[in-house]
């Protein structure tokens, strides 16, 4: 069986979606940059080991990336998934975990990425928002795209409403990309886009919210 940890930074509601999504994964431990952060609790609760590793307890980013990247290795995960994980790090790390590491984003990217992105959606007047799933390169949100959900922008949508339809479609689509990680049905790819193995299906196709609920 694949294994993984988990990276929050808040109350962890991907991180919620992943343990309880039938991944196929192991998740060994759910590691935060915030001591306060909600999702450790659950995690605990779940029987998933769960630690803070404070990037305020740091000098630098630097150091916090090695203590981080030390608290992950002693895990030994095949993968290392963030859910909601708000630092940055740096290409160091980056290295160190080529490959194994994954993100969900808000945003169908390349459109918007970092932060803000429900506000920055709504600004430039865009009709199709979402969600994608990518693995992670020093570049920031620029890695290949595992999956992506869109939803529509409706007449009169705020941030916060736009986020809750997106939010419902990233705990659809990481529990899969997941599986897919479990199956080995997907790896990062040296060139090209990523191909679902099996499926004969691109996996950066767009996958339309469900309609059945």
């Amino acid at each position: 069986m694949k294994s993984a940890v988990i990276l929050i930074s808040g109350r962890g509601s991907n991180m919620q979606a992943l343990v309880e999504g039938g991944t196929g994964l192991e998740f060994k431990a759910v590691i935060s940059n915030r001591p306060e952060a909600q999702g450790l609790a659950w995690a605990r609760s779940k029987g998933i080991a769960a630690q803070a590793v404070d990037h305020k307890a740091f000098a630098d980013r630097e150091a916090f990336d090695a203590a981080l990247g030390d608290a992950i290795a002693a895990h030994a995960p095949d993968f290392v998934l963030y859910a909601g994980f708000m630092r940055i790090v740096g290409e160091r790390f980056v290295n160190r975990f080529q490959g194994k590491l994954v993100n969900i984003h808000p945003s169908l990217l390349p459109s918007f990425p970092g932060l803000h992105t429900h506000r920055r959606a709504l600004e430039a007047g865009v009709k199709v928002h979402g969600a994608t799933v990518h693995f992670v390169t020093a570049a920031l949100d620029n890695g290949p795209i595992v999956i992506q959900a869109a939803v529509p922008v409706l007449a009169g949508d705020t941030e916060e409403t736009l986020a809750q339809r997106v939010l419902a479609q990233e705990h659809r689509i990481y529990p899969q990309a997941a599986r897919w990680l479990a199956q080995g049905r997907i790896e990062f790819p040296r060139a090209g886009v990523v191909q679902v193995s099996g499926s004969g299906v691109s996996s950066d196709a767009l996958i339309s919210p469900r309609t059945d609920s």
